[in-house]
């Protein structure tokens, strides 16, 4: 988990979170997991890339409000790893953005797609 407080540069022009923001966001916790759980070698070898961006909007963020975002593992087929990211104010009972990315898993030398294996798995404590 982490937390972000939304700044001034964050907000639109109707005063709320910018829905750009929110996938950097996503994106952040998602990279900071990655590098937390994989090991030296993993991060030299491998990148990710998000393939696709799914995102469902339900409370605002207003400048100087702060969020809580967690992220979770979806299912891996082939390239493809699914995560999951929830952004909320701290003890709210519904989310204020919840986004599901598409990440393929890139092999860093080649530039090619490489199918998620056991070795990017097991890291995570999950199996394919």
């Amino acid at each position: 988990m982490m937390t972000r407080v939304a700044s001034e540069t964050d907000i639109d022009e109707l005063s709320h979170v910018n829905n750009a923001v929110y996938l950097i966001w996503a994106q952040d916790v998602a990279v900071a997991h990655w590098r937390t759980v994989a090991p030296e070698t993993l991060l030299k070898d491998f990148v990710w890339v998000a393939l696709r961006h799914e995102i469902d909007y339900r409370d605002q963020v207003l400048a100087g409000e702060t969020v809580e975002i967690r992220t979770w593992l979806g299912r891996a087929a082939g390239p493809r790893f699914e995560r999951h990211v929830d952004i909320r104010k701290p003890d709210a009972a519904r989310f204020s953005a919840k986004v599901l990315t598409d990440w393929c898993l890139i092999d860093a030398k080649t530039r090619r797609p490489r199918r998620v294996g056991a070795d990017v798995l097991d890291p995570f404590g999950v199996s394919g």
